[in-house]
């Protein structure tokens, strides 16, 4: 089988010069201009031939075609009308006959609550400023997701797939472990960007937990993770306090739930904070007063 001609350095200048585009901080722009990476990318998806596959941030149609190449079809998420408005061109010039195999909505990712088609995969170069809201949105959104890959910002790319214990465990690392399993799947170098960013980029990879970890609201247990990480430095005790309506509370909370109060919260993992939120209906908020003291 013939190898699919993708959008190298020059087609991509070519095309952003015809368009008037330049890439902007703003929306985190860095057009891939590589096609080595491009086929690295797809094949780390591990896309199936009968798989539907949406995409964040399109931009130029880069990795696009390649996850046409690769899946049944796809929906392309663009925030830029300029390059909404141009990649079914870009499709039709580099892939005839595959236009009706892509829609293209343009929208802000972070707003769209259905699509035209039911998505499987979700593949995507995601500016670090947006990708982990993004992501949790998108697994929030559409469940029939269950797998994904996204380049992002080598460190937010560690972020997302710390263990509990690390000093860049937080936030982003338990919460996406509420939806999936996720480990880190590779390193991209800067020349492979135009404009070329001044820090590698990582791959992670995502793999939908097949049953929910909980019948708790999402949001009861995200409300506890964030309470923990906004103190991370004091003992969960003090960190849940406000969380909790007193320090007393939190102590008898996490006591509840088999967890030492003196703990912190970079060392406990998502089962841990689902524990927490079970224990959180056992343990009622009456004859707890709200704490004066300012433990550390």
């Amino acid at each position: 089988m013939t190898e699919q001609q993708l959008l190298g350095p020059h087609q991509i200048r070519d095309l952003a010069d015809r368009l008037g585009i330049r890439p902007t901080k703003t929306l985190g722009q860095n057009f891939v201009i590589d096609p080595n990476t491009i086929r690295r990318i797809i094949a780390a998806a591990n896309i199936g031939p009968d798989e539907t596959v949406v995409e964040i941030g399109p931009g130029l149609g880069s990795l696009t075609l390649g996850i046409l190449d690769a899946a049944k079809d796809m929906v392309a998420v663009e925030i830029d009308p300029p390059l909404a408005q141009e990649l079914p061109t870009t499709i039709a010039a580099m892939r005839p006959g595959s236009e009706s195999r892509i829609d293209v909505v343009l929208s802000d990712a972070m707003k769209v609550t259905e699509l035209p088609r039911r998505p499987s995969a979700l593949v995507a170069n995601l500016p670090y400023n947006v990708a982990v809201p993004v992501l949790l949105h998108m697994f929030a959104t559409f469940p029939s997701i269950e797998h994904a890959l996204v380049m992002v910002q080598d460190e937010v790319a560690d972020r997302l797939s710390a263990q509990p214990g690390s000093k860049i465990y937080g936030v982003p690392s338990v919460k996406a472990n509420w939806f999936a399993e996720v480990s880190k799947a590779g390193v991209i170098g800067t020349n492979v960007f135009w404009p070329a960013p001044k820090i590698k980029s990582g791959l992670v990879s995502f793999k939908r937990r097949k049953e929910l970890l909980s019948d708790l609201p999402r949001e009861e247990v995200f409300a506890i993770v964030d309470a923990a990480f906004a103190q991370r430095r004091k003992t969960l005790r003090a960190a849940l306090a406000s969380w909790a309506g007193s320090a007393a509370r939190a102590g008898a909370v996490l006591e509840a739930a088999g967890i030492d109060p003196q703990e912190r919260g970079e060392k406990l993992d998502i089962h841990d904070y689902i524990k927490i939120a079970q224990a959180a209906w056992q343990v009622p908020a009456e004859g707890f007063s709200v704490s004066t003291g300012g433990e550390q």
